[in-house]
């Protein structure tokens, strides 16, 4: 009887009952000595919708009573007042990071600009935090209008390396009207984005990791970084491993998604691929995302997009920024109040209750709706971890 519950409540606790979450067990989670202290999470809202997701996200984490203090930096932006872009991360921003060493961020605008080949400050902060890892997983979300869901079953990571690649940022004019751009690839790099990427499937239980490329192209290139994913490959063999050409892993990924668990990918095809994935999985304020080094870790959701259209309409969808708050909670060793954030916010959408849900989750919903209606899931009484 006991078995039997046990599964159903590892089903339950997954999206669409697939096995995309840690159920809670028998078993209790004994903390370390301190660590129902509080910590100070740097907050970055950043531009666009950025700031009206990070207010939902903090109204619900003082609801939930969780032990995290923000730091916070409201005046971070990609452009100043006049629209130019900004030329450099503050210091003081960098240092709060470093300090904290966790942050939860929302995306800093870039503009198209012809005056400045200044980095954005989105990669300038990746890179000198070296934050050389970006995660994105998506997955279908049941509940939500079947016009949303294209496929069903979809439980994809995509594990990204960060920090070289297309956004090396070496461009030069050769002569007039000719343009080269480098790609830098290093055998390091490639090699700990691999070793990570494999790290993370042992340790979550998934069954192959796949190389995303363009080695038939690009053969030094992306030839050594499949060298160093067939290296990093040999230490797990208990994890498959694979390997795809780019331009047929978007096509795979519109026709049979449900085929992919774990995608590896070099810097700029990570970008296209989880864009891909996250709209098929309903848009980009569904999947949750996180940028992760040796010492820090940023999260934030996965499809980096500000939602300039939208800002101020107060229909923002803080689904993804809240998962991705589920994430820094259990990264932060909180794994209760990941799992609370986790389960009340799925059941929002999985309600149906298009009075709590965003328009872009096919619901009339606003912020605050979706927003009150998770704070609402957490208020109510636990009945037991099987029920």
């Amino acid at each position: 009887m006991l078995k039997k519950a046990a599964a159903s409540a590892w089903k339950s606790s997954a999206p669409g009952g697939c096995n995309l979450a840690q159920a809670r067990g028998l078993m209790t989670y004994v903390p370390s000595p301190g660590d129902a202290r509080r910590q100070t999470v740097t907050l970055i809202p950043g531009d666009g919708i950025g700031p009206e997701v990070c207010g939902a996200v903090t109204k619900v984490v003082e609801a939930m009573g969780a032990p995290i203090q923000w730091e916070r930096f409201d005046d971070v932006h990609g452009t100043d007042a006049s629209g130019h872009p900004v030329t450099s991360v503050p210091s003081a921003v960098l240092d709060s990071i470093r300090r904290n060493q966790v942050c939860l961020k929302g995306t800093l605008y870039t503009p198209l600009s012809k005056t400045t080949a200044t980095e954005s400050l989105n990669v300038q902060m990746r890179k000198q935090l070296d934050s050389h890892v970006n995660l994105v997983h998506g997955f279908t979300l049941k509940g939500l209008p079947k016009g949303l869901i294209r496929h069903e079953n979809i439980d994809i990571v995509v594990i990204r390396e960060n920090t070289e690649g297309e956004y090396s940022g070496l461009e030069h004019e050769v002569v007039p009207d000719v343009i080269e751009s480098i790609k830098v690839i290093t055998a390091e790099k490639s090699r700990r984005t691999a070793e990570y990427a494999f790290g993370y499937a042992y340790l979550n239980n998934r069954k192959r990791v796949t190389a995303v490329h363009k080695a038939n192209i690009m053969k030094m290139s992306d030839g050594l970084f499949l060298k160093e994913f067939r290296e990093v490959a040999k230490k797990y063999p208990m994890i498959q491993s694979s390997e795809i050409i780019v331009d047929n892993t978007c096509m795979q990924l519109v026709g049979r998604p449900e085929q992919f668990d774990v995608l590896v990918t070099p810097n700029l095809y990570g970008n296209l691929v989880s864009n891909v994935v996250a709209g098929l999985c309903g848009g980009a304020g569904v999947v949750p995302g996180c940028n992760i080094g040796d010492n820090v870790a940023i999260f934030e959701q996965g499809a980096r997009h500000v939602g300039k259209d939208i800002v101020g309409k107060g229909i923002a969808n803080p689904l993804a920024t809240l998962l991705s708050t589920s994430m820094m909670f259990r990264h932060l060793n909180l794994p209760d109040f990941s799992d609370r954030l986790e389960n009340a916010t799925l059941a929002v959408c999985q309600s149906g209750d298009l009075s709590a849900l965003t328009p872009d989750l096919g619901g009339k919903g606003t912020t605050v709706s979706f927003t009150n209606a998770v704070i609402k899931q957490l208020e109510r009484k636990f009945k037991g971890r099987y029920d």
